[in-house]
């Protein structure tokens, strides 16, 4: 008997074999086919921002006059501008600016949105009702003439254009995160937590912020797309970044308006670029939400 159980005892201490990591992002890829593909993408534009300088052997600034309004062929896979720079390669550089300038706008406007929505969840009251009302002015504007407000008061320029594109990024995750945060205000660890003498700031950066991190998560992912779109509406504007800086918005303002029936590659690409990024990482926080919501996840 003492042998008997002594092996059921080993049979049962035996770890469970995990299944591998490519087996694992196999089944994600067949449960979630088009947040595969939005992942793709992502990583596709990542990899072109970090490497465009080894992917193409041009400059993005430097004009080249015998080039000038050159179609796609062998030399120029995208064709190049008005002033002979190559299409490719500021499309690969403006993914580098649109990254940078949607990855730090998404972070900051869903940091402090978090913040603010914990801390408005928390205190309740008047607080609460003072910058839940403050929320609702800023969600009635869109964000395009938002975001434009911000940038026509601070001027062009990539750090001007990231703060117009934090700030109505703000009250729309504090909304989303509040509704979270407003379950956790209730459970006995926040009551101990306080009875322990622990201070405000305290509670809610160390113990209630982590226990919204899937809602953060998934605003973050969106706001990242949408960031990307908006930096590419203020520059085709011309109130974002400014030439010669590789952007999007400004490569297709360029092509649109001037050269749309002789040169048509000059906005097609460019504009390509907004549509996938964009689509990417829509799809890929789709995916995200689905994957950490738990009632999505158990059907």
């Amino acid at each position: 008997m003492t042998g008997q159980s002594t092996v059921a005892l080993g049979k049962i201490d035996d770890p469970i074999d995990k299944p591998a990591l490519i087996t694992r992002i196999r089944s994600l890829c067949r449960r979630q086919p088009l947040g595969a593909a939005g992942g793709i993408v992502v990583v596709v534009m990542c990899f072109a921002a970090a490497f465009a300088g080894f992917l193409t052997p041009y400059d993005p600034v430097a004009n080249s006059l015998e080039n000038m309004l050159s179609s796609p062929d062998g030399a120029h896979l995208m064709g190049t501008d008005e002033f002979g720079r190559d299409i490719l390669t500021r499309v690969l550089y403006g993914a580098r600016t649109a990254l940078f300038i949607g990855l730090v706008a998404a972070s900051l406007g869903a940091t402090l949105g978090l913040v603010l929505g914990v801390a408005s969840a928390y205190f309740g009251g008047i607080f609460d009702l003072v910058v839940q009302r403050i929320v609702d002015i800023f969600l009635a504007f869109p964000l395009v003439i938002m975001a434009l407000a911000v940038v026509a008061t601070l001027g062009p320029g990539v750090q001007n254009v990231i703060i117009a594109i934090t700030v109505p990024f703000i009250p729309q995750c504090a909304r989303v995160v509040r509704s979270s945060a407003l379950a956790l205000r209730e459970i006995p660890y926040v009551d101990a937590a306080r009875a322990l003498g622990f201070s405000h700031a305290r509670i809610i950066l160390r113990h209630m912020a982590p226990n919204v991190m899937a809602p953060f998560l998934i605003m973050l992912t969106y706001f990242v797309g949408q960031a990307i779109l908006l930096e590419a509406v203020l520059s085709y504007l011309g109130m974002g970044v400014q030439d010669p800086t590789p952007a999007w918005g400004l490569m297709l303002k360029g092509g649109a308006e001037e050269f749309l029936e002789s040169a048509p590659w000059l906005s097609i690409f460019p504009g390509l670029a907004i549509t996938l990024a964009v689509f990417g990482f829509n799809l890929f926080g789709d995916a995200l939400r689905d994957l950490l919501d738990p009632k999505l996840r158990s059907r």
